[in-house]
């Protein structure tokens, strides 16, 4: 059973950062893809970030230049560094995995962004 926990959320005013951070139990993490997604209330669940087992990156639109997805094979662990967070950067952060056919989530980390 793979498992993954997400920490770093908080309150932050805007233009304020923040970083996320998600904690894989998985011996094989190097080579996974990892992503982060984000669900505003009211809104669809959307992709925030991704990064592969190489280290490529691919961001949002909304995010690219604020926010950097990166990771840490050694500790099983991938972040997110959240920077000029704005009002519309509120929502839960899910961190998630696919490995062959199942998808993997966490259970979230709120993001508050107010002033």
């Amino acid at each position: 059973q793979v498992q993954l926990v997400e920490s770093g959320g908080g309150l932050v005013q805007p233009g304020g950062s923040l970083r996320l951070s998600c904690a894989v139990s998985r011996s094989k993490f190097s080579i996974d893809d990892m992503a982060w997604y984000r669900q505003a209330q009211g809104k669809q669940r959307e992709l925030v970030a991704s990064i592969t087992s190489g280290g490529s990156t691919n961001y949002a639109d909304s995010v690219k230049g604020r926010f950097t997805i990166s990771r840490d094979n050694a500790k099983n662990t991938v972040y997110l560094q959240m920077n000029s967070l704005k009002f519309e950067d509120m929502a839960v952060y899910y961190c998630r995995t696919q490995i062959g056919a199942l998808a993997y989530w966490g259970k979230g980390t709120l993001v508050t962004v107010s002033s």
